[in-house]
């Protein structure tokens, strides 16, 4: 497994932010993940962020609940989102799970980390979990030395942000914007003092996620993240070409591509 950290790390060292990209596992089926997320890769993505479809995921927005909804009903569990990171991971980039915690308890937290460690898998991103209710996840992660991605949002405290990123590993996820994924766009102007509260705490890398579409939107945020997180984007240029596979990954390469450019072309501050 490699840490999110090594692809920062990599990126920072070549002047740009690196591009984190999503999509759930198992959408539009779990064939056809693994080929878009290898797609995503190929073109750009220097970390990738794996949704485990889940029925009520309460950070996202329409567009993700539809594609994770179509992976459930298609019969997608945690093994299938487990081979998925196995087939990604195969392309030596730092693959975490974006997963609700109600599912990993259900399959057993020690279990699911020594599994998602077996698969190659870099670390989990909890959107519903703080550090100071994971301590079960804490220890079986810092075993097997998995990055723990937790999130700090605009609303968060300075005192909230520090124990946050205290507890973290490998990055420190920045929601750009108050409200689900998808629906709106994060500003470089209202993201930037989040960024700063944070990066006053921590060493790790800022990554920024939150209504992402276009480059010249990445670039905009890559001038003050270390990481432009993108994922209904993706997950929409899928759905607009249902039912036709090539079209759809031409679809989401494009999109890859310019996010890449995009990352690599916004002035640092």
């Amino acid at each position: 497994m490699t840490s999110s950290s090594v692809a920062y790390d990599k990126a920072r060292a070549e002047g740009r932010a690196a591009l984190v990209g999503y999509l759930p596992a198992g959408f539009p089926d779990v064939a056809g993940s693994i080929e878009a997320l290898k797609v995503m890769v190929d073109a750009g993505c220097d970390v990738i962020e794996l949704g485990l479809p889940y029925s009520d995921p309460v950070m996202d927005g329409p567009i993700i609940q539809a594609a994770a909804q179509q992976a459930l009903e298609a019969g997608v569990r945690t093994g299938d989102v487990l081979r998925v990171v196995e087939a990604v991971a195969a392309t030596g980039v730092p693959v975490l799970v974006m997963t609700y915690w109600n599912p990993i308890e259900r399959y057993g937290v020690e279990r699911f980390a020594q599994d998602l460690a077996n698969a190659g898998g870099a670390g989990l991103i909890t959107p519903d979990l703080t550090p100071d209710f994971a301590p079960e996840w804490i220890g079986s992660a810092d075993r097997l030395g998995l990055d723990k991605v937790f999130l700090v949002a605009p609303s968060s405290t300075d005192e909230r942000i520090a124990m946050t990123t205290a507890a973290s590993r490998g990055f420190i996820y920045a929601t750009g914007i108050m409200g689900v994924t998808g629906t709106r766009q994060a500003t470089a102007a209202g993201v930037a003092p989040l960024i700063a509260r944070t990066k006053a705490t921590t060493d790790l890398p800022v990554g920024v996620g939150v209504g992402v579409n276009t480059g010249a939107q990445a670039a905009d945020l890559a001038a003050y993240a270390d990481g432009v997180i993108v994922g209904s984007a993706f997950v929409r240029s899928l759905q607009e070409h249902a039912g036709d596979r090539a079209a759809g990954l031409a679809a989401v390469r494009a999109l890859a591509e310019d996010l890449a450019a995009g990352v690599a072309g916004g002035v640092r501050a």
